[in-house]
């Protein structure tokens, strides 16, 4: 139950603004003077679209070509009777026609759906603009942190002694998972940025060959990120559950907090949150991308509305109840728009993971390269884990550590 009230809430805090956007507005408005143009659209409304404000749209969905225009129009400016089609644009526009075409499908009865250039403006706006803060102050920080702390060191004498960290196949699946991520990664903010940044550098043939590589790259690798990351679930949620370990590793902020290093098993604290976080993440974009693969066969967002709304989620931060009944292409533009941001944040802390296993960490990638780490190393950074390994191997008449080479 608590697994379901946190997936709600962060689906509200992410994407409730989203669906507000794209539905239907019917909010009362200021009244619009419309008598100069016999009942159409005035420049005012042109205007507040233009500035992506409200428009008061009742006059489109229920003024018909058979009712007589009002005695104070202008002269010439009522409807037309039979010779208009506006009715039947009417109801293309606002979807209330009973359509018969040859496609088949969810969405074919959809002729015209405006909540499209909502979705456009925040993908081509905020998420764009927000999205690229987030990883280049991501960036800016760690190079901050790093001018000032530097890299953290084997702080002990070596002993040249090595101790096996990680196996063949768990290296394998992580490699797996890290490499296809890159590659979703950056194919997908090519998707995103590539008219912005390609087209003015390399023309449009250029970015037209990169967008088509990119998207069945992207389409295909998704599948190798999705077995992979069931792979290290397996392989590793048994030693990312906290307990007791974990609050001494918080109390001394990692190492940050006073003397040496905290103890801990295999995973500490933090590389915890960076595990549930890939685990969290990592399903949450891949049950959207499923959804952006398959389109309009998997709808999420009106179940899950309907779901938070039963719960109270969006009258606890002061919001109206979220909207149950979504177009088809709704779906299919909240699912794109919660795959990018969802995207965005795994992408800020993958490039931290990545620091700290690098050029942050003395020792730390040899347990991903090789899958031996130097003893001191297991010492300082798993002191619990290292005894552990050692009181197992030494029961089974093996040695805990070998001499590196």
């Amino acid at each position: 139950m608590i697994r379901h009230v946190l997936a709600l809430m962060l689906t509200v805090l992410f994407a409730a603004p989203l669906a507000t956007g794209l539905a239907a507005q019917d909010a009362d408005l200021p009244p619009i003077d419309r008598t100069d143009t016999g009942g159409a659209t005035t420049l005012e409304d042109i205007l507040r679209r233009q500035e992506g404000l409200e428009v008061d749209d009742s006059y489109r969905r229920e003024f018909g070509d058979e009712d007589a225009p009002p005695s104070d129009y202008a002269p010439g400016l009522g409807t037309l009777g039979g010779q208009s089609d506006a009715d039947l644009w009417r109801g293309m526009r606002y979807n209330a026609l009973d359509i018969t075409t040859q496609a088949r499908g969810p969405a074919a009865d959809v002729l015209i759906q405006d909540g499209g250039m909502a979705w456009l403006q925040f993908r081509e706006g905020p998420l764009a603009r927000y999205g690229a803060l987030l990883l280049g102050g991501t960036i800016v920080l760690l190079a901050v942190f790093y001018l000032i702390r530097g890299r953290i060191r084997i702080e002990g004498e070596k002993t040249g002694r090595t101790v096996k960290r990680f196996g063949a196949f768990e290296r394998f699946s992580h490699w797996v998972l890290a490499g296809s991520f890159i590659l979703l990664a950056l194919t997908g903010l090519l998707s995103l940025f590539g008219r912005k940044v390609l087209i003015p550098l390399f023309g449009h043939e250029a970015f037209s060959t990169l967008a088509i590589a990119s998207k069945w790259i992207h389409n295909n690798v998704s599948w190798a990120f999705m077995v992979a990351l069931l792979s290290i679930f397996i392989l590793w949620v048994i030693h990312n559950i906290p307990n007791r370990t974990d609050l001494a590793w918080i109390r001394q902020g990692g190492g940050f907090i006073g003397h040496g290093h905290p103890p801990a098993k295999k995973f500490n604290f933090g590389q915890k949150i960076i595990f549930w976080s890939v685990i969290l993440f990592g399903a949450s974009i891949s049950v959207s991308g499923l959804s952006l693969l398959f389109p309009f066969e998997f709808p999420m967002f009106a179940a899950t509305f309907e779901k938070a709304n039963a719960f109270g989620l969006p009258a606890l931060f002061g919001m109206d109840p979220l909207p149950t009944v979504l177009a088809p292409h709704q779906e299919m533009q909240l699912s794109q728009l919660w795959h990018a941001i969802v995207g965005f944040v795994l992408m800020a802390i993958i490039i931290a993971h990545i620091y700290i296993g690098t050029l942050g960490m003395e020792g730390a990638f040899d347990a991903m390269g090789s899958g031996e780490v130097e003893e001191q190393w297991a010492r300082e950074h798993h002191s619990l884990w290292l005894e552990e390994v050692k009181q197992t191997e030494a029961a089974t008449g093996e040695r805990a550590a070998t001499p590196a080479e």
